[in-house]
């Protein structure tokens, strides 16, 4: 019994220390109540159209083609401007869209908590639009027209089933769009000729060709022209149903770019360097420059576009850059500076724009700081010293004053100023509890780490002053947080140190604070000197271990202990070949190999409960089962991982049972001998030896191996689509992740179950050794909650939290995991009743 509340408490804990990230980090920015702002002055633009190539790299459409031809829209070279838009992390379709239609960038929960739909409220220049129609994908129109006020947000959208990956020609997903358009456009509706209209074209191919082809293919490539081609044709039309009045506005960009091996999620540029071109009414036109332009990619010289000037925007600046040009307020929550170079206007109309931008983020600043004061105790509260009202209100008169001097440039700069400085507050506001929530945090981590390090050392007693005082402690935090109005999150970080530390009191009345003291140095030690933690920087530290360990079972003669003939191994070593060579030639996926892929997933589990609880041969059924679904799921090399790590796994048993032997530990008992099912508790029978704290050390290794070693699966641009087309090809973001999260289970399963092996075979207690691992898990999930950090570029930012939450989520996973491998390992299922038969 005590096991198990152990375990519930532990687990509890971790998810506590987990969810934490979230609300200190992983907040979500938004703010509500503010009031639409809108320049007065007479919009250049009727109407506005928008292009999104969704997956469209720059480099793929201004490099020069092969025979030195350019790719180049013609538009460029005549009456736009053009320029980079640098996307943020995460590189997908959802937070790209976002960020270009409201202006923001999406915190990371809110994309977690739904795809197709908008998990808060937020404005968007849709919503703000008098009409907008959308065509192209189901997986992103339907976002902005549920999450517009009204009625008046109109979506077309082809079946789901045609987004798929083996397809002979994606493409047609985008001649569908312009297809539809046309016909739009030949069935005349009036209310067309209204002002304020937005026309949003989402183009997935070039998109769903590059995961299954690659950028460099022929296929994506092809598609860039085809949607040149579309365009081409698209603008005579608009512009002959529209009279040639000239009030149209063209915006031509993408959400996020993709890896040379076609994918795409984290920050590297082929992912966050995306094309703009904008032209039309309002526009200025293409700028020719003589001195040199200077930008960190240097592609202008391998683009042959150094003659032009280049005008970069970050993602979220292309919001109010549409609202200006076509008229509408700015979204509310949008967090772009507008683009002046991209403006063909008048000074004043600049200036105006400009200004009409600083007040709409003002406002946000604004309401932030009331909210945030609002909860906070007057005396603790501190502002932001370089916006306090005064400096508002100063900044904002200057402003207006400039623009009725015409002095529009000074106006516009100092409106700049205004924005940076209303962004900063922004984020002052947004992190104020952090430090708090810290301290809180740390103090818990080191609370339940010393913990379980004392139970380790198995002392327990009471004390009845520890408890009174604990509980002192906590009336006044959660009255401190009652006067405060604090979310109920809070109460649970701020309050979860007081009875881990209460428990650690009384444990240090009664041991002394020597062995405190020695625990801490310990724990400093551990944390500084472990590999595990440089593994997460440099992969090379995983294979110097392994380099290590490799030379141990040379000397054992493991090799002569395990022949099987593997049939269903080859098998699926030879489905992923043929699939891969029947997409290849535009066959599709073959039912065949759909239907083995599919019956190997299912019976994976099945099949070693149906084996012998024998150890090595339970083992070999569990690894081979395993190693047939990871091949199935399999585009390469990593093919050989599961393999190799399997044979490694069978090397550290043996190895532990010949350091047993070595220390003349007697009963060693062949693997082929010990029974799974007849493992016992006997965590009172054997204690914990100095060896246990390297096999815990070393499991807490092969766990660091079984994650990075077929790559970097925190990062969701090293996923490649093609791991699951032997089972399906129709894009299906649940299923295809679930496929893939399996994938990236099955290692820790077959270093789990070795684990579970290790236990049996060297009698140790299961319940004491599990216990190290956990306090080397929690010591690395320390050292980077340490390491996080806010500020940097977005992918430092990003890879300091995945740090923090990788560790932990494999804490509680491996919490979770433990229970599922015991019964993998140790239960049997048997198909019908037959007579007991006994194993000599």
């Amino acid at each position: 019994m005590r096991v198990i509340t152990f375990f519930i408490v532990g687990l509890t804990v971790h998810v506590v220390f987990f969810l934490s990230i979230f609300d200190i980090y992983f907040t979500s920015p938004l703010v509500h109540g503010m009031t639409p702002q809108s320049t007065q002055m007479n919009p250049p633009a009727s109407r506005l159209v928008l292009v999104v190539a969704d997956g469209l790299r720059a480099d793929s459409l201004f490099t020069l083609l092969p025979n030195g031809s350019s790719r180049t829209p013609r538009v460029i070279e005549e009456n736009g401007t053009w320029g980079v838009s640098h996307t943020r992390v995460p590189t997908e379709s959802r937070p790209g869209h976002v960020a270009l239609i409201a202006g923001f960038y999406e915190d990371v929960s809110a994309v977690a908590k739904g795809w197709k739909e908008n998990p808060v409220e937020f404005d968007s220049v849709f919503n703000e639009s008098r009409h907008t129609w959308c065509w192209g994908s189901p997986d992103i129109l339907p976002m902005f027209a549920k999450g517009a006020s009204g009625d008046h947000v109109y979506t077309h959208t082809y079946p789901a089933v045609e987004e798929d990956f083996a397809s002979t020609d994606a493409s047609r997903l985008d001649s569908w769009v312009f297809t539809q358009v046309k016909v739009f456009f030949i069935l005349f509706e009036h209310i067309l000729l209204m002002d304020k209209n937005i026309f949003f074209l989402h183009l997935l191919g070039i998109d769903t060709n590059g995961h299954a082809h690659r950028p460099m293919s022929e296929e994506y490539l092809n598609n860039i022209g085809l949607v040149d081609k579309g365009i081409a044709e698209l603008v005579p039309v608009m512009e002959e149903f529209f009279g040639h009045d000239g009030r149209t506005a063209y915006v031509f960009t993408s959400d996020h770019g993709m890896t040379n091996w076609g994918s795409h999620g984290a920050g590297h540029p082929s992912e966050t360097l995306t094309p703009l071109v904008v032209w039309g009414a309002g526009v200025n036109v293409a700028q020719r420059v003589t001195e040199p332009q200077s930008y960190e990619d240097h592609f202008l010289q391998e683009w042959k576009l150094e003659h032009i000037r280049r005008v970069d925007v970050n993602q979220a600046d292309i919001a109010p850059l549409m609202a200006s040009l076509v008229g509408v307020p700015i979204p509310v929550n949008s967090v772009g500076v507008l683009p002046i170079l991209y403006l063909n206007n008048s000074g004043q109309f600049k200036a105006e724009s400009m200004y009409t931008n600083a007040i709409q983020v003002l406002e946000q600043f604004k309401i932030k700081m009331m909210q945030k004061k609002e909860t906070t105790l007057s005396f603790f509260f501190t502002p932001f010293q370089y916006l306090t009202e005064s400096k508002q209100a100063e900044i904002t008169h200057k402003a207006r004053i400039l623009i009725q001097l015409e002095k529009y440039n000074e106006a516009i700069s100092l409106c700049q100023s205004l924005i940076s400085l209303s962004l900063e507050g922004l984020l002052y506001y947004h992190t104020y509890d952090r430090f708090f929530l810290g301290c809180s945090v740390v103090l818990g981590f080191v609370g339940w780490t010393s913990y379980v390090i004392l139970v380790i050392l198995k002392t327990h007693r009471s004390s009845r002053t520890v408890a009174k005082l604990c509980m002192c402690v906590a009336v006044m935090i959660t009255a401190f947080l009652l006067i405060q109005r604090s979310p109920v999150t809070y109460y649970i970080y701020c309050l979860l140190p007081v009875p881990v530390w209460f428990v650690n009191l009384k444990q240090v009345l009664l041991f002394g604070c020597g062995i405190m003291v020695l625990m801490w140095f310990v724990e400093l030690i551990t944390s500084l000197c472990c590999p595990q933690v440089v593994s997460f920087f440099n992969r090379a530290v995983l294979t110097v271990g392994l380099g290590v360990l490799s030379l141990w079972p040379i000397l054992t003669g493991l090799f002569t202990k395990a022949k099987v003939a593997m049939l269903l191994v080859a098998v699926c070593a030879c489905v992923p070949t043929f699939t891969h060579s029947s997409l290849q030639q535009k066959r599709g996926l073959p039912l065949l190999n759909q239907i083995i892929s599919w019956s190997t997933l299912g019976s994976s589990i099945l099949v070693p409960l149906l084996s012998s609880s024998r150890l090595f041969h339970r083992l070999l059924s569990i690894f081979l089962s395993l190693t047939s679904t990871y091949l199935l799921l399999s585009t390469g090399s990593e093919a050989l991982f599961p393999p190799v790590l399997s044979w490694l796994m069978f090397a550290w048993i043996n190895i532990e049972q010949e350091a047993l032997l070595a220390q003349g530990v007697s009963g060693r008992l062949e693997l082929s001998t010990i029974d799974f099912s007849a493992n016992i508790d006997i965590s009172k029978i054997r204690q914990l030896k100095l060896d246990d704290i390297r096999r815990s050390y070393f499991f807490v290794f092969f766990i660091i191996t079984a994650f990075f070693g077929t790559g970097n699966i925190a990062s969701i641009n090293s996923f490649d689509p093609a791991s699951v087309y032997c089972f399906l090809t129709v894009f299906n973001p649940f299923i295809m992740g679930g496929l893939m999260m399996w994938k990236v289970i099955i290692p820790f399963i077959i270093v789990m179950c070795t684990f579970e092996s290790i236990q049996v075979a060297t009698q140790l207690s299961s319940r004491s050794l599990f216990l190290i691992v956990l306090v080397i898990s929690d010591v690395m999930a320390l050292h980077f909650f340490f390491m996080v950090q806010d500020y940097g570029s977005w992918l430092d930012i990003g890879t300091s939290i995945s740090h923090y939450v990788i560790v932990m989520s494999m804490t509680i996973f491996l919490m979770l995991l433990s229970v599922v491998t015991h019964i993998l390992t140790s239960k049997r299922l048997t198909l019908c009743a037959s007579p007991k038969m006994h194993f000599p």
